[in-house]
C-alpha cells in the first residue's frame, strides 16, 4: 500500500539544472504568479463589489477566478521555491497532496466551463427565458456539480496512485507531481492502469472539450438574427469563453490520452497549464469584455476618492 512503501520522498530535478537559468525563470515564475493571483482575486473583487455584474456569468466567472488562484498555488510557490534551493524534494504525502488538489482544481474547472457554456447558449438563444431558465437554484446547482465532479476525479486518480507500491528510484524528471512522472516511479507495471487513467483523464478532456466547440459553434451561428450591437457583444464574449476552452484543454488533452510515458515536451506543457493559463484566463476575460474592464475603472475611481472627477463620470 502507499502508506508502507519505502520512499518517503521525492526528489524533482525541476525545469533546469543551470544556476542560471534558475535564477531567470525564478524572477519569470515569481512575477508571473503575482500577476495570477491580483489579476483574478482582482475580477473576484470587481463582480462582489459592482451591482452591475450580478448575472450567473460573472457569478461563474468569480469561480473561475478562485479556481485559478487556488490552482496555481498548489504547483507554483514550491516551483518558484524549488528554483532557488540546491535539493529539490517533496515529501510522499505532499506529493500526493499537490496531486490531488491539483487534479480537484483542475477537474472542477473542466465542469465549471461546461456550466459558462450553457450559460453562454441560454443567454444567447434562449435570451426571453434565460432569467428563468437561469436562476439561482440553477447556478448553485451547476457550480455543486462542477466541485462533485472535481472531487470524484481527482479522488480516483488519487487512489490509483497512492496504493501504487514506491521502492525507488525516487527522481521525478519534472517540477511537479504529477500522473505521468509518479506512475513511472511506481515498482509494478502501470501500462493498464496508465490506459485506465487516460480513459479517465484523457477521455473526459477530449469528449467535453469536442462537445463545448460544438455548442460554442451553435451559438455563433444563431447570432445571424440578432442585431449589429447583439452579435458585437456576443462575439466579444463568446470568444473569450472559446480562448480560454482552447487554452485549457489542448494541453490537458496531450498530457491525458497517451499511456504513462516521458517526453521531452512534457515539461512545457505542465508550464502551460499549470502556470501561463491561469495567468492569461483572468486578462482574456478583462480586456475583451468592455462590462468588466467599466466595472474594475469605476472601482477605483471609488476607492481612489477621485469620483466626481469626469474621467469616472463618464464608465
Amino acid at each position: 500500500m502507499g502508506h508502507s512503501n519505502n520512499v518517503t520522498e521525492f526528489i524533482l530535478l525541476g525545469l533546469t539544472q543551470d544556476p542560471g537559468g534558475q535564477k531567470a525563470l525564478f524572477v519569470i515564475f515569481l512575477l508571473t504568479y503575482l500577476v495570477t493571483m491580483v489579476g483574478n482575486l482582482l475580477i473576484v473583487v470587481t463582480v462582489l463589489a459592482s451591482p452591475s455584474l450580478g448575472s450567473p456569468m460573472y457569478l461563474f466567472l468569480v469561480y473561475l477566478s478562485l479556481m485559478d488562484a487556488a490552482y496555481s498555488t498548489d504547483i507554483s510557490p514550491k516551483l518558484i521555491i524549488d528554483l532557488l534551493s540546491g535539493q529539490k524534494t517533496i515529501s510522499f504525502s505532499a506529493c500526493m497532496g499537490q496531486l490531488f488538489l491539483g487534479h480537484l482544481f483542475g477537474g472542477a474547472e473542466i465542469f465549471l466551463l461546461v456550466a459558462m457554456a450553457y450559460d453562454r447558449y441560454v443567454a444567447i438563444c434562449k435570451p426571453l427565458h434565460y432569467i428563468t431558465i437561469m436562476n439561482r437554484q440553477v447556478c448553485i446547482l451547476l457550480l455543486v456539480v462542477s466541485w462533485a465532479g472535481g472531487f470524484v476525479h481527482s479522488l480516483v486518480q488519487f487512489l490509483f496512485v497512492y496504493n501504487l507500491p514506491f521502492c525507488g528510484p525516487n527522481i521525478i524528471d519534472n517540477f511537479i507531481c504529477d500522473l505521468h512522472p509518479v506512475l513511472e516511479l511506481a515498482c509494478s507495471d502501470t501500462y493498464v492502469l496508465g490506459l485506465t487513467m487516460a480513459a479517465n483523464g484523457g477521455a473526459i478532456c477530449t469528449v467535453i472539450f469536442i462537445c463545448l466547440l460544438i455548442s460554442y459553434g451553435v451559438i455563433l451561428s444563431s447570432l445571424k438574427t440578432h442585431s449589429q450591437e447583439g452579435r458585437r457583444k456576443a462575439l466579444s464574449t463568446c470568444s473569450s469563453h472559446i480562448m480560454v476552452v482552447v487554452l485549457f484543454f489542448v494541453p490537458c488533452i496531450f498530457m491525458n490520452v497517451r499511456p504513462v510515458s516521458h517526453l521531452s515536451v512534457d515539461k512545457f506543457i505542465s508550464v502551460a497549464y499549470t502556470v501561463v493559463t491561469p495567468m492569461l484566463n483572468p486578462l482574456i476575460y478583462t480586456l475583451r469584455n468592455s462590462e468588466m474592464t467599466n466595472a474594475m475603472k469605476k472601482l477605483w475611481c471609488r476607492k481612489l476618492g477621485i469620483d466626481r472627477l469626469r474621467m469616472c463620470h463618464s464608465y
